[in-house]
């Protein structure tokens, strides 16, 4: 029986003493796309829902348009925290300003006005728990979790309070997202998932 040669190991399959670093993300090689970087632990996405997919889309779009011309709507784009916590949301806003060139890998924290989350199975922890605490940390002001209730998207929203320095719920959306910051905004969240339309025969 032949035995083909043994693939080495990935090097990031071991993570060094101390775990690894912000900067290892941009080079580690061959590392699956979208890979975050939560406590010095590397975490890999897992396949994307249709609900996801479609959530982030959305969002992508309705914020680019609506945002001042100040700030840019980005999709999965990581946030430098701090040396070992290098996030990627599944939508941001960030400033232009932070924006200053096309090779950049991430932005940093201070630029971010939302972060959102889209809610999957395999995130359910990080989105609730981990990554709120860590984007209030980091003095992010706005934070939205989206999560598909019943097929349906239901917006949480949350506000960083200066004075504790976490986040605090203001409003649970169903139907509507209609905020005023971090600047206006009103969307249908019916229209992330509402049935398309099978393209008509010429």
């Amino acid at each position: 029986m032949n035995v083909g040669p043994e693939v080495p190991e990935p090097r990031w399959a071991v993570p060094p003493e101390g775990g690894w670093t912000a900067d290892d993300l941009d080079t580690l090689p061959n590392l699956p796309p979208h890979t975050e970087l939560i406590d010095g632990s590397l975490v890999f996405a897992c396949p994307q829902t249709l609900f996801h997919s479609l959530a982030i889309s959305f969002l992508g779009r309705q914020l680019q348009v609506r945002a001042p011309k100040e700030l840019e709507a980005l999709s999965r784009f990581t946030i430098d925290i701090d040396r070992h916590n290098r996030p990627e949301p599944d939508v941001l806003v960030v400033d232009a300003a932070a924006l200053a060139a096309l090779d950049q890998t991430r932005v940093p924290a201070d630029a971010v006005r939302p972060a959102i989350e889209i809610v999957s199975a395999e995130s359910l922890s990080r989105d609730r728990e981990t990554k709120p605490v860590k984007y209030a940390r980091a003095r992010i002001p706005h934070f939205w979790r989206v999560e598909n209730q019943d097929g349906r998207a239901v917006v949480y929203v949350f506000e960083r309070e200066p004075a504790t320095g976490a986040y605090t719920s203001t409003a649970i959306f169903h139907d509507r997202l209609k905020v005023s910051v971090p600047f206006p905004i009103d969307l249908d969240l019916d229209a992330i998932t509402a049935p398309r339309r099978a393209a008509e025969p010429e």
